[in-house]
């Protein structure tokens, strides 16, 4: 769940608002690092007044989407994983993947990570990790900016016009300066030629490298539209080795395969 923060001082919920919209108003109040939010917290984040909060957290426990502690703190229930679980653009195309990622995981001996996009943004279904890989800061349901991660570029590159304007020239953009504009734009022709993407980014966790290389490719479907990516992160050793760039784009054509798709050629 991404930590989207409504006005603190929006008061009573918009009128007409549906209970439907006001529980995932809760929900996405739910960060990675939080674990357990108060009742306070919870009503704070999502700009609800305590009194609904309350009522409406009650109801998403009584169905499985929420869990209340013993001191009564709210962390997300089991329910809403049982319920993602079955999204079909994550769990077709995981199970399509789940061999070929396996095969470079153990391989590598790094992380492997499958994603697709939602929106502008990147969102982690899978993540294979040998126990001695290079500690990096991805986790599965997480979301990722497509211009900043290999993952992100290889989606981004095939995504419509309209989102990667958005992307590239909105105000969204993470992309700071006109240097880096023209380098993303370098990133994603590449990734649209050669079907490969390679991108050096510096690593946010301490005690690991100061920078990581991914290598992605996405994973397209007959009409050459995205069904989602696959990269190998690993410690930088300057530009990545032509086998690994070979390697992804043959396990991306091989998911496409057996996800169902003929994918169109190059």
């Amino acid at each position: 769940m991404s930590g989207t923060r409504f006005p603190p001082g929006s008061g009573r919920p918009l009128t007409g608002e549906a209970v439907l919209t006001r529980a995932f108003r809760l929900l996405r109040a739910f960060e990675a690092a939080d674990g357990a939010l108060s009742l306070t917290a919870l009503a704070r984040r999502s700009g609800l007044p305590k009194s609904s909060t309350l009522r409406i957290a009650t109801q998403l426990v009584a169905v499985g989407a929420l869990e209340r502690r013993d001191s009564g703190d709210f962390v997300i229930g089991l329910g809403l994983l049982e319920v993602a679980s079955l999204a079909p653009r994550g769990h077709g195309l995981r199970a399509a993947a789940l061999p070929y990622m396996q095969d470079l995981q153990q391989v590598t001996r790094q992380h492997v990570l499958l994603a697709v996009r939602e929106d502008t943004d990147a969102i982690l279904v899978e993540r294979l990790s040998a126990l001695d890989a290079t500690p990096v800061k991805y986790r599965v349901g997480g979301r990722l900016p497509l211009d900043a991660t290999g993952v992100g570029l290889a989606l981004l590159a095939h995504a419509p016009e309209s989102v990667r304007a958005a992307v590239m020239d909105g105000p969204a953009a993470t992309v700071q300066d006109a240097a880096a504009g023209r380098r993303v734009r370098q990133l994603v022709a590449a990734a649209r030629a050669e079907g490969v993407v390679a991108l050096t980014i510096a690593n946010p966790v301490a005690g690991g490298p100061a920078e990581i290389t991914t290598v992605a490719a996405p994973i397209l479907d007959a009409r050459g539209h995205a069904l989602g990516a696959i990269s190998l992160v690993s410690p930088s050793t300057g530009e990545p080795r032509t086998g690994l760039r070979l390697a992804l784009r043959t396990a991306s054509l091989a998911i496409a395969r057996a996800a169902g798709q003929r994918p169109r050629p190059n």
